[in-house]
């Protein structure tokens, strides 16, 4: 029995869809726009990788999405994009798991709420904005809309959304709690956490990312969801890969691999207090870095999960933007790079020490 990923469905600043996602990694990504910020007295602006997500209306009547806010959207239209390019767009969805990971929520809708509680009073807050501001609410709405019966769940951890909420995935399809699970990412970038941003970190310095210069902050923030449909299958089947490991905790003092990479896709995202352990990980590695094609996100680790995906399927490893300004000892993918082995590793760390790692294998 395998776990085998058949379908892929992403947004972000790069585009929509996996074949924007490719182009995009073949070296033909999108650029951050231009952020308004309330701070102080003075309008600010902060470069951000926003995510369209008007092509959701060729899946869902513009009536239905009147209520649903953006956050919601990004999720919904990552499902549906995951479904269509597994070719099960017009299938029963009967029994579907639905797992979310999320490091913030819906920030958007949930002080829009809180706006309307505090200038408005508690009888006349809004009830649509309270609804979507729970945190399940993309979950709920992606499984409404599509129809899936199966269990729902929603898992924030901050930078270890991702792995941690894909090990509670894995684990359902392994005890066969479902045959078939649609798992994804979403983080947005609202008003509130561009304040944050700007309070936090301050202004990008650059417009363009390199996390392997993990000495310089050089982060962009983002928005963007990625999804996947996983499936139990047996013997040989189309897909991209399998789902072969998951792994989240405490950084472990030694070595924390079993084995060594074939390939480290790392989720360093310009931020240097914790793009040093990166280095320190890394070190002698054959490495691979994207972060500069999505920004810096909660949800990244989701897209170089479908970066790793690509790989395999293709037998091609994309060329890191900024891999030039490494500054550790590793070996960094250049474009075009054959990649003929058989598992690739997903490495995510986070500044109070904790980890997850995500292993895919050759179908």
């Amino acid at each position: 029995m395998r776990i085998v990923l058949r379908g892929i469905g992403v947004v972000g600043g790069f585009g929509c869809g996996v074949t924007e996602l490719s182009e995009a990694l073949h070296g033909n990504a999108g650029c951050p726009v231009s952020f308004p910020l309330s701070v102080g007295s003075q309008p600010r602006e902060i470069p951000v990788f926003r995510a369209d997500t008007s092509r959701l209306e060729s899946f869902v009547p513009a009536r239905t999405l009147r209520r649903i806010d953006h956050y919601s959207r990004l999720g919904l239209l990552g499902s549906y994009l995951a479904l269509t390019d597994a070719g099960l767009a017009g299938e029963d969805r009967n029994g579907l798991g639905v797992v979310v990971a999320t490091g913030h929520g819906a920030t958007g809708i949930t002080f829009a709420y809180l706006n309307s509680f505090i200038h408005d009073g508690d009888i006349c807050a809004s009830p649509t904005h309270f609804a979507n501001s729970l945190h399940n609410s993309a979950a709920s709405n992606i499984s409404i809309l599509l129809g899936a019966t199966g269990p729902n769940l929603t898992v924030s951890q901050l930078d270890l959304s991702v792995p941690s909420a894909l090990l509670t995935a894995r684990q359902w399809l392994l005890e066969g709690r479902v045959d078939r699970l649609l798992f994804g990412a979403i983080d947005e970038m609202s008003e509130l956490m561009g304040y944050v941003w700007h309070r936090q970190r301050g202004t990008p310095v650059s417009a363009t990312m390199t996390p392997l210069r993990t000495e310089a902050e050089t982060a962009i923030p983002a928005e963007g969801a990625a999804f996947f449909l996983f499936a139990r299958e047996e013997g040989n089947s189309d897909g991209y890969c399998t789902l072969d490991e998951v792994l989240t905790g405490n950084q472990p003092e030694g070595n924390m691999f079993r084995r060594a990479p074939e390939l480290l896709v790392l989720a360093a995202d310009g931020r240097p207090d914790v793009g040093r352990q990166y280095a320190a990980r890394a070190a002698n590695a054959r490495v691979a870095c994207y972060t500069p094609i999505y920004g810096s996100t909660p949800a990244g680790p989701a897209f170089d999960l479908a970066a790793a995906a690509l790989i395999l399927k293709d037998g091609i490893v994309f060329a890191s933007p900024g891999g030039d300004a490494c500054d550790f000892p590793a070996t960094v993918a250049s474009a075009d790079e054959p990649f003929d082995g058989a598992t690739i590793d997903c490495l995510t760390l986070t500044p109070d020490g904790g980890y997850g790692l995500i292993t895919v294998g050759r179908r």
